[in-house]
């Protein structure tokens, strides 16, 4: 049965809102949710606090094969609970720290290999969300619906700044600029697994939609492509 269970990918660069819609999307759906780009924020997380050096792709890699991680879509709430050995890691994985050194680990080939089927063992029944950068193109090339979220560096960094604010984090906003341009630049022209949208994806510019917008899209396009289908 884990093998039929449908896949519906959202890939797309930093700040493009897939996270955000991949959640909206799972609970709609009544689906689990894989978070990819937080298994190399775990990784580095948890690398971090076993004392292991980001530059020591083997250690890193054996770290990475057995990550103990879960995503919870909790009832009545907006949020999703991510639990790094069995405690809830909250706004430390999505520091721009940590952000930072994840884009460093998802680039070791060594760590993407051992992810690939700690991510593929997501796929369950009634169905899997999964969000990141290469969902559609590496993890899970077979999905039934594939959709790439983009938007404009500034519109980008602006989103992360107001986030940033909103928790109470201090933020500048030409720095969010540079450091997303490079992450732009080190996913997209890196050897393993660059970013890019598949070649049978669906791309979404979100620069001018709202959160709402871009939800129903997804949705509609799972309704008109694949719900059909199953019926």
């Amino acid at each position: 049965m884990t093998e039929r269970a449908p896949v519906l990918t959202i890939d797309g660069p930093s700040g493009s809102g897939k996270g955000t819609i991949a959640t909206l999307v799972a609970r709609e759906l009544g689906w689990h949710l894989l978070d990819s780009g937080a298994l190399y924020r775990l990784v580095a997380l948890g690398a971090g606090r076993h004392n292991i050096d980001l530059a020591d792709a083997d250690s890193l890699a054996e770290y990475a094969a057995s990550l103990d991680v879960c995503f919870e879509l909790p009832p009545g709430t907006a949020e999703v609970v991510t639990r790094l050995e069995g405690l809830p890691v909250g706004d430390a994985i999505r520091s721009e720290t940590c952000g930072n050194a994840a884009s460093k680990v998802a680039a070791l080939g060594a760590v993407r290999q051992a992810l690939l089927q700690r991510q593929r063992d997501f796929r369950r029944t009634p169905g899997l969300v999964a969000d990141g950068r290469d969902m559609g193109t590496v993890v899970f090339p077979d999905a039934e619906l594939k959709i790439f979220l983009t938007a404009s560096v500034a519109e980008r960094a602006q989103r992360r700044y107001k986030q940033l604010i909103q928790k109470g984090i201090s933020a500048n906003l030409p720095d969010l600029l540079t450091e997303i341009a490079e992450r732009d630049a080190r996913d997209t022209q890196r050897t393993v697994s660059p970013l890019k949208p598949a070649d049978d994806a669906v791309v979404l510019d979100t620069s001018e939609l709202s959160i709402e917008e871009t939800r129903n899209r997804v949705i509609n396009l799972y309704r008109d492509r694949f719900a059909p289908s199953r019926q």
